[in-house]
């Protein structure tokens, strides 16, 4: 098998049996092209089951002289894993010569986050005044009660909101379906969103289940929630920079300060692993010396 028909193969599996997005898919894709773009540039192999081990070193060899960021390195070396897990399960291949690859080490870098009184700041920078001031403030309230990632929050139906129970449904990476706590606020001002804003609006047909809608009618893009929130962040006079995830990183870090179960954190988050949420307890203990370094007298600058 070449490698194009390959490739086809791999992405049918990540798509059928893993449920993976488009774009995870395409990412993963590209990982393994830039591979068979190597092999057939310096005719190494003509075939994924031709790839040794030693062919692997010598490709990540060749992408380090690129200067390619020991990040971006890493998410190569993670797609071809999957790619040649994907071929040894499927007994296209006999040994996997990602094997004996290591993945490089990368500085984990701890998420910007907002204060609770930088949140208020940037939701009392909401004109109310105006026809979208209402769906705004529902929006961020929204992101913020909830923890959701912006794909999750764009995608939000009205048919998802259980307002009896206090609940959302959210979809979230790899199709996964989980029920998040909605607070109260947040369930207020969504109701005075569709009551002032969104019931006087004529809906593009397709579109009627979506909460959040544009003038138009149509459901928001990602690009556009990026945009307002980049606005009130500069009404707000706060210098960070600060995206649709800040507030995801506020919503946990907040959660995990005010003594919340890791695991509690974990399920609303959506992580499939307890080792990705465990990133705010760090943020936690690096606020905590900050307090003792501020407010000690032994530990106070001279």
């Amino acid at each position: 098998m070449n490698w194009p028909i390959t490739i086809r193969g791999f992405a049918n599996y990540l798509r059928l049996e893993k449920s993976l997005s488009a774009n995870s898919i395409e990412a993963y894709v590209s990982d393994v092209t830039k591979l068979q773009q190597y092999c057939e540039q310096y005719e190494v192999c003509t075939s994924p089951m031709q790839v040794t081990t030693a062919v692997v070193k010598n490709f990540i060899a060749f992408i380090h002289k690129l200067g390619l960021s020991a990040t971006t390195q890493a998410r190569i070396i993670s797609g071809l894993k999957s790619f040649f897990g994907y071929l040894l399960l499927e007994k296209e291949i006999k040994s996997d010569p990602m094997e004996m690859i290591d993945t490089p080490r990368i500085g984990r870098k701890l998420p910007d986050v907002l204060s609770v009184d930088e949140m208020e700041k940037i939701l009392g920078s909401i004109d109310l005044s105006k026809p979208e001031g209402t769906r705004n403030r529902a929006m961020l309230e929204l992101l913020y009660s909830c923890g959701l990632r912006v794909s999750e929050l764009v995608d939000v139906k009205l048919s998802s909101i259980h307002r009896s129970e206090g609940f959302l449904r959210v979809i979230g990476k790899g199709n996964k379906e989980r029920l998040v706590p909605v607070g109260s606020i947040a369930l207020q001002w969504i109701k005075y969103y569709l009551e002032k804003t969104r019931n006087h609006q004529a809906i593009k047909s397709g579109q009627e289940d979506f909460l959040f809608l544009n003038r138009r009618g149509s459901k928001l893009s990602r690009m556009m929630v990026f945009n307002i929130i980049r606005d009130l962040v500069v009404a707000a006079g706060i210098k960070k920079q600060i995206s649709p995830h800040t507030f995801r990183h506020s919503f946990a870090t907040h959660l995990v300060e005010a003594g919340a179960d890791l695991r509690a954190v974990q399920e609303m988050l959506g992580h499939a692993s307890i080792t990705t949420t465990e990133i705010y307890t760090h943020l936690d203990r690096m606020r905590l010396k900050e307090e003792i370094l501020s407010f000690h007298p032994h530990y106070k600058k001279k």
